[in-house]
């Protein structure tokens, strides 16, 4: 069984009211989203973590640096 899922979510980078970067259920690395992604841009995550951050696990469980600009071929 592979540990890594290939294309585990797609969605849109959100802000919460908290500063942390999201995307449907999964926590951003705050560092790649804010560097290289706004706001709004739709998104690919490639693989999840558990969250290791105490302040942030209750509201999101998993994590993800590993995440892409979706591309939209129709």
């Amino acid at each position: 069984m592979a540990k890594e899922q290939k294309g585990v979510y797609t969605g849109i980078i959100e802000k919460d009211e908290n500063g942390n970067f999201f995307c449907g259920p999964y926590l951003l690395d705050y560092q790649q989203a804010s560097k290289n992604f706004k706001l709004g841009d739709k998104v690919n995550i490639k693989s999840v973590i558990e969250n290791p951050s105490d302040k942030s696990y209750n509201q999101y469980p998993k994590k993800s640096s590993n995440f892409f600009l979706a591309n939209d071929k129709k």
